[in-house]
């Protein structure tokens, strides 16, 4: 789904449980390259190089995915993504999560040796396999609160921990777009908070989102839910206060 120029956010589907989960990285792009935000669930490589195509871009001009945070959802692909482009794609994250995306800790949610065994045992072989055996990949460069990295008219990097130590928001500010990642939830074109049931800690959540507020935003994409863009700051505005107030 094309946001603006340069802005594309991708749909991935996936079935979990008997259900049909969406997922939704954000490409972006200009003359001299293209860059990913998140890469979903394992075994969507196909999925991301045929929706880099679809906008004309050839999957060569991928130079940079950007992960948000460590949940595997967001890095599932990026082994492949990396052996595709035979090693010349860079990987940036936040410095707390770095050491998890690396395999140097384990995934702190699914982590297979903390988990019960009776869970595990329901899971199907291959969610168990993966669970076992997370994706692993080096973090090129670590990105930090506040700094600019020189793309598409400037990307602004916002640490919002909560959902996970290191968890990241991107704001494109040429476009005034929010990639809001797990910060946030679309259902509906409705901005909801945070997913309690997979995020670390609410309260800092909650607390991260007040870096949102002096930013000029027409658009907010969330992995959750997609585009949410009637009156997105108002809502964002809107959601915080409630919840101040409860």
């Amino acid at each position: 789904m094309k946001i603006t120029d340069g802005i594309e956010m991708l749909s991935l589907e996936y079935q979990v449980s008997g259900q049909k989960i969406v997922l939704n990285p954000t490409l972006l792009w200009n003359e001299e390259a293209a860059i990913l935000v998140d890469t979903g669930m394992p075994g969507a490589l196909h999925n991301i190089s045929d929706a880099i195509k679809s906008t004309g871009l050839s999957f060569g001009r991928l130079k940079n995915v950007i992960l948000t945070h460590q949940d595997l959802d967001h890095i599932g692909n990026l082994p492949d993504l990396i052996n595709e482009s035979k090693g010349t794609i860079r990987v940036s994250a936040h410095k707390l999560d770095q050491p998890y995306i690396e395999g140097r800790l384990p995934l702190i949610k699914t982590d297979a040796k903390r988990m019960r065994k009776e869970f595990l045992a329901s899971l199907p072989e291959q969610a168990r396999a993966l669970y076992y055996n997370p994706p692993v990949s080096k973090v090129d460069e670590t990105i930090e609160d506040g700094e600019e990295l020189p793309y598409c008219g400037g990307i602004r990097v916002i640490h919002t921990p909560g959902h996970t130590p290191g968890h990241l928001c991107l704001y494109v500010k040429q476009s005034k777009v929010l990639i809001a990642r797990d910060a946030l939830v679309c259902s509906e074109g409705t901005l909801r908070g945070p997913i309690e049931q997979t995020t670390l800690d609410m309260e800092m959540a909650y607390r991260s989102l007040d870096k949102l507020l002096d930013l000029e935003i027409d658009t907010i994409i969330c992995y959750y839910g997609g585009v949410c863009s009637a009156n997105a700051k108002d809502q964002l505005h809107n959601l915080i206060r409630a919840h101040a107030n409860t």
